[in-house]
């Protein structure tokens, strides 16, 4: 990790890495399993979300270029249909972190970023005084026709972090898959650990 920065953005620091933030969503999220057909216009919408004083954007720099970027913020203060989810399965969503993006180029992978951006955001949910840490994730068939031969799910990395899937907790989300013309809602799986 010798040429990556990790640094913590939150409050006006977030401003000048805006545009470079919905760019990586954009780029990283176009590939399997999420493929999103993003625009600039909704990533502005959607990363409104992290402007405010519990929210933190962990971002991964080499040189002045941000090449990674993992957000979180507390539960009850994001997307809605997540709150209702883990509130319908016996959660209290103000004591919980939801740890939404976590991205990286892929020059960068392989070097412990994945980790670091875990711990940085699972410190600041503790900082917080947080009981729980959570996120979602896209659920997709095995057999679907843009699922690369060479695709590798998360799950093990996730379940190395002390994450588990919540059975049957899951919550809708809709975007434009890039093979479409119109927004459908995903199932994502919610995943949740202890802080």
């Amino acid at each position: 990790m010798a040429s990556i920065e990790i640094k913590n953005l939150n409050g006006d620091d977030i401003w000048p890495w805006f545009d470079a933030l919905a760019d990586l969503r954009i780029e990283i999220f176009k590939t399997f399993p999420y493929l999103y057909e993003g625009s600039r216009a909704y990533e502005q919408q959607y990363l409104k979300h992290y402007l405010n004083k519990h929210s933190l954007i962990v971002g991964a720099f080499d040189g002045k270029k941000l090449v990674g970027a993992a957000t979180c913020g507390i539960l009850s203060e994001h997307d809605e249909s997540f709150s209702e989810s883990l509130s319908d399965a016996g959660f209290n969503p103000d004591t919980m972190l939801y740890c939404g993006e976590s991205l990286l180029l892929p020059a960068y992978r392989g070097q412990g970023v994945g980790h670091t951006f875990f711990d940085y955001r699972e410190a600041h949910g503790r900082d917080l005084g947080l009981q729980f840490s959570c996120f979602a994730s896209v659920v997709r068939p095995d057999d679907h026709p843009l699922r690369p031969a060479d695709y590798q799910p998360l799950d093990a990395f996730w379940m190395k972090r002390g994450y588990v899937p919540l059975e049957g907790v899951e919550a809708g989300f809709s975007w434009q898959d890039i093979d479409q013309t119109v927004e459908t809602e995903k199932s994502m799986q919610i995943w949740l650990n202890t802080l």
